[in-house]
């Protein structure tokens, strides 16, 4: 009873120190964005602020740099989300009921191209967007970012689809319905979980990609958030305006954690399915 007693406790205080260690950054950002200006250029090491302010908020959110930069994140990554959701439930369902040959070599190549280095296509794209009259874009972006969100999304849609069971598809058909139609109301539905996990995934992505969205832009009319960001220097190059972007980062946070808190019984169900089927 005491092992038992003491391995609780261990467990108890590790769980903690995690947790600590982990939380401690978040909570110091949200305790600068409380900070003024001159405080924090004062290089003030406390930790709670001295003069709590709300005025980096007021600020941020009337910058319409800032707010036309949170518009375009969220249309971009919405846009790219949806698309590479729908492309790849049908690639994946595909993938998992029919035979052909190569099969293993789609994946593998949907692996390597998810694995690919960003920053190794800037340069290309650079110059075929200019040339194409999609740099600084909302496609110079979408395209881009669903090269990289669609094979997941696909290899993540497969292990679900692979696991249905194929006669509840054809109970269907045989009471009448036809294939699109078994497809839309039987199967999609019951892999819930895994277009829930691929389209917060995907999101997530989209969401928070910087290299693409600082060299595929150059004004505030298709500049993403994480790029806008870069551009908070304030006057002195030598002392950023840290509350203004500890403030950034905090309001930046919120869609995420809105999104998690909203759907995380669905994700948990995603991601232990797939960990489980895959």
């Amino acid at each position: 009873m005491a092992t038992k007693t003491k391995t609780g406790i261990g467990t108890w205080v590790g769980f903690v120190l995690i947790l600590v260690w982990c939380l401690l950054p978040v909570a110091w950002i949200v305790s600068l964005s409380f900070k003024s200006l001159e405080e924090t250029t004062a290089g003030s090491p406390q930790f709670l602020p001295k003069d709590f302010t709300t005025g980096n908020y007021g600020e941020i959110l009337d910058n319409g740099d800032f707010t036309r930069a949170l518009i375009n994140s969220f249309s971009i990554s919405l846009i790219a989300t949806v698309l590479s959701v729908i492309l790849a439930t049908l690639a994946a369902y595909a993938i998992a009921r029919l035979e052909f040959k190569g099969k293993r070599l789609v994946l593998s190549m949907a692996l390597a191209i998810a694995m690919f280095p960003v920053v190794s296509l800037v340069g290309p794209l650079f110059d075929m967007w200019r040339t194409f009259g999609l740099f600084n874009t909302w496609p110079g972006l979408i395209i881009p970012y669903m090269t990289f969100t669609l094979p997941l999304a696909i290899w993540t849609l497969s292990a679900f689809f692979r696991e249905i069971p194929w006669e509840m598809e054809q109970a269907a058909q045989v009471d009448g319905a036809t294939s699109w139609q078994a497809f839309r109301k039987v199967i999609v539905p019951l892999a819930a979980p895994g277009v829930f996990t691929a389209a917060i995934l995907t999101f997530f992505f989209a969401w928070n990609e910087f290299v693409l969205a600082i060299s595929l832009t150059s004004t505030t009319s298709s500049r993403t958030v994480p790029a806008q960001m870069s551009f908070f220097v304030g006057p002195d190059p030598f002392n950023p305006p840290y509350a203004q972007l500890a403030t950034a980062s905090v309001i930046v946070t919120i869609p995420v954690i809105i999104i998690v808190l909203l759907f995380q019984r669905k994700i948990v169900a995603g991601l232990t399915s797939g960990a489980v089927k895959g």
